[in-house]
């Protein structure tokens, strides 16, 4: 039994969701979006809340069950909240910049990097040292931010790179004469 699963999803004030079939189309103060809940699960809208259950006790329908209702939870909160990842940077002469539709990152190397900032994704930097990705998409604010990071990742001697905002980095010692 899925324990995300079984809880409904209520539906926040001011957003308005619809079930077609297998298409769950919810829209909200921030924009619009949907999701195609996989054949295996059914969905259902019932007292201000989408219930998500699998159609029959098989494996592979117990198994997309509650991430259908995750899937659903986040099309919720996207369109009513929306979804923020925040990373920093960390190093001498290491510094983000944005430039139009272009996220502009020194990073180290011998040239700068230029990131093309997807489309349903907006990127802000409030200091040179500091990134944040905003979006009403989770999977696309999430791919985004670890593209970001992707470019130089944290080092574990001296903490150098792009890392999550709170994001913990093993250290190690250096070598000792």
């Amino acid at each position: 039994m899925s324990r995300v699963g079984k809880k409904p999803v209520p539906v926040p004030s001011g957003v308005t969701a619809s079930v077609d079939g297998q298409t769950v189309k919810m829209k909200g103060a921030k924009g619009e979006l949907s999701f195609l809940v996989p054949e295996e699960v059914s969905v259902v809208l019932e007292n201000g809340a989408v219930s998500v259950n699998p159609r029959d006790d098989s494996k592979a329908a117990r198994s997309k069950w509650g991430m259908s209702r995750a899937q659903v939870a986040n099309l919720a909160e996207g369109v009513s909240k929306g979804f923020e990842k925040r990373l920093e940077i960390n190093g001498v002469g290491y510094k983000a910049a944005v430039a139009g539709k272009v996220l502009k990152l020194s990073l180290g190397y011998s040239h700068d990097i230029d990131y093309e900032i997807p489309a349903g994704v907006t990127i802000t930097t409030p200091k040179p040292t500091e990134v944040i990705v905003v979006g009403i998409d989770k999977q696309k604010v999430g791919q985004a931010a670890a593209e970001i990071r992707d470019f130089r990742g944290p080092e574990p001697y001296k903490g150098k790179g792009v890392k999550y905002a709170g994001e913990f980095i093993f250290r190690k010692e250096g070598k000792k004469k």
